[in-house]
């Protein structure tokens, strides 16, 4: 499509189905088999890699080609691919085995690449933790797990190591880019140097391993609506599913306006979103890597030194989630800057406004792209681009050719017909096995085969998905999941505290902001600040609620015990949507 143009008169030439039917075709890149997984007859992509072990061989022939992009660092795919063979070879001789669990615990450096595919493809299954956990947090993290190994950076590491003693698994620390002496910890770079060394190491395969394409691969922690995060069990078959999920999007874009697909190039990708989300790692750097797509990080989002970046490596995409591409598009000195290289502006994981889809397209001249998905199927379940997406701004879009939707009434007993609203599951290769040493939650959300995702949905005649509310009672912020029984939880420690409720206060960029609503016990006190800060000790700062209210009465509750949490968002009618 011509960059100037949002929309084509003739569109869509060819219609959802017929476009599944060309691209998926006996002996095309995108050809579906049906395999049998965990004893279910799944779709699967034909073509995809088995494993993370073939993926890097793969990413070894785009050889001199930049994988990674990080201030003045810059890391070919041959050198990335002899760190990740030292870095296996050396966990292998330190005992590291199929199975064992190797944690990653680091802002987005070339070196989480590293860790992440030295460990997985060996066997091991990589934890990759928040990396804006608190100390506690990321203690949880590797004592639920029982991570062997941590691989970290020296922040990481800081809030780490008070709780070395309470880890007894844990036998072995890696830490990169320390700017002191380590106590009960090993320099990354004894092992594999600096990224820039990377080139001169030692010309050698991958250890073998015996892997499987439905082999644990991963545990990504997701917060749970109830007591600690929840570590959902991915499978390299999972994070394998991506790479032609995200092909076949773009594809489906061309052949719906009737154009030929493109030849294959590489492209520079800017990701301002942390790789221990699932959208960053398995939608993003899975494809990269079977590509030989450049990927660019920052060490902080800053607007302007975004859109420096963009015109000076010709950057293609960037995003995330909405809050990247309205400080975009609001910043003042926009226009200062050659961005005509952006094709694609892709997001997910937060609310956006339809007004959002269309200035990406009317002014900065490139798609909209955007998705749905979650911890627990491994990112890309549903796809939205282009004329698409500028049609249906409100929706999410329709699943890739493997995965299947279907709407369920409230007592899970029934599929609702096209365009009533119930609870979304959702189905394909991409699902996750379960949850980590929790059979109870695995049992109540995975169904022979689908994931109850817990959002409430409609599916339009075409397939189109519609979320209509957010699920159980999340907020997104920014992309950031919070959970508000997590923060209830937190306020609720508090001695003055007996009734509380977080709810999310919608927001231009961030799309919501939490918020909580306080009933105090008789006879004490406690302000704004001082709850606010109370939370802020305890959990991370993006949970922390931007506006507290209080009520003299307890707050109001349904039949069934629950409060009702619609009533309480008019005690924030003062806080105007930034």
């Amino acid at each position: 499509m011509d960059k100037q143009s949002t929309a084509l008169p003739a569109w869509p030439v060819v219609s959802l189905a017929e476009a599944t039917a060309i691209l998926t075709a006996p002996g095309s890149r995108f050809e579906m088999q049906t395999v049998a997984i965990r004893g279910l007859p799944t779709r699967v992509w034909k073509n995809a890699p088995p494993h993370m072990a073939a993926l890097v061989r793969l990413s070894r022939g785009h050889g001199a080609a930049l994988a990674t992009i990080y201030e003045d660092e810059r890391v070919s795919y041959e050198a990335q691919f002899r760190a990740i063979a030292t870095l296996a070879a050396d966990l292998r001789a330190h005992g590291v085995e199929k199975g064992d669990r190797v944690a990653v615990a680091m802002r987005n450096l070339p070196e989480w690449i590293i860790g992440f595919f030295a460990a997985a493809v060996i066997g091991a299954i990589v934890v990759p933790l928040n990396a804006w956990w608190t100390s506690d947090e990321l203690a949880y993290g590797l004592s639920d797990s029982g991570a062997k190994v941590l691989i970290a950076d020296d922040e990481r590491w800081a809030r780490v190591a008070p709780h070395r003693a309470a880890l007894p698994a844990l036998r072995r620390v890696l830490v990169s880019r320390a700017a002191g002496p380590l106590a009960g910890a090993e320099r990354l770079e004894v092992v594999i140097g600096t990224p820039g060394d990377w080139a001169t190491l030692p010309d050698r395969d991958l250890p073998e391993a015996d892997l499987m394409p439905d082999d644990d691969a991963s545990i990504l922690y997701t917060s749970g609506t109830t007591g600690n995060p929840k570590g959902a069990l991915g499978t390299h078959r999972n994070f394998m599913t991506n790479i032609l999920s995200t092909g076949f999007a773009m594809a489906r874009m061309f052949i719906r306006r009737g154009e030929p697909l493109p030849e294959p190039t590489r492209k520079v990708a800017l990701t301002v979103i942390p790789l221990f989300h699932a959208t960053a790692l398995s939608a993003g750097l899975m494809g990269s890597m079977a590509a030989g797509n450049t990927t660019i990080y920052m060490r902080k989002f800053e607007a302007l030194r975004a859109m420096e970046i963009i015109e000076r490596e010709r950057v293609n995409s960037t995003g995330g989630v909405p809050t990247i591409a309205w400080q975009l598009l609001e910043h003042p000195d926009r226009h200062r800057f050659d961005l005509s290289s952006l094709e694609t502006i892709g997001y997910g994981g937060a609310p956006s406004a339809p007004e959002l889809v269309r200035k990406i397209a009317a002014d900065l001249k490139a798609l909209p792209a955007n998705g749905w998905g979650m911890t627990e199927t491994t990112a890309t379940v549903t796809t939205h681009g282009a004329e698409d997406y500028l049609n249906r701004p409100e929706s999410c879009g329709p699943p890739v050719a493997v995965a299947d939707l279907k709407v369920m009434d409230a007592e899970a007993a029934r599929e609702l017909p096209t365009g009533e609203i119930g609870e979304l599951w959702a189905r394909g290769p991409m699902i996750v096995k379960g949850y980590w040493n929790k059979p109870e939650a695995t049992a109540a959300t995975f169904v022979d085969g689908w994931v109850r995702t817990g959002d409430l949905a409609r599916l339009d005649e075409e397939g189109f998905c519609f979320i209509v509310d957010r699920a159980k009672d999340m907020v997104i912020r920014g992309g950031e999941n919070i959970y508000s029984s997590e923060v209830e939880n937190a306020l609720y420690a508090h001695p003055a505290v007996t009734d509380c409720a977080v709810i999310g206060l919608p927001h231009r960029t961030l799309g919501e902001e939490p918020a909580a609503v306080v009933h105090l016990a008789p006879g004490v006190s406690a302000s704004e600040a001082e709850l606010q800060a109370w939370v802020r000790a305890r959990l991370a700062a993006f949970k922390v609620p931007v506006a507290i209210r209080f009520t003299a009465e307890t707050l109001p509750r349904n039949a069934n015990g629950k409060i009702m949490k619609r009533d309480l968002k008019a005690l924030f009618e003062d806080c105007a949507a930034a």
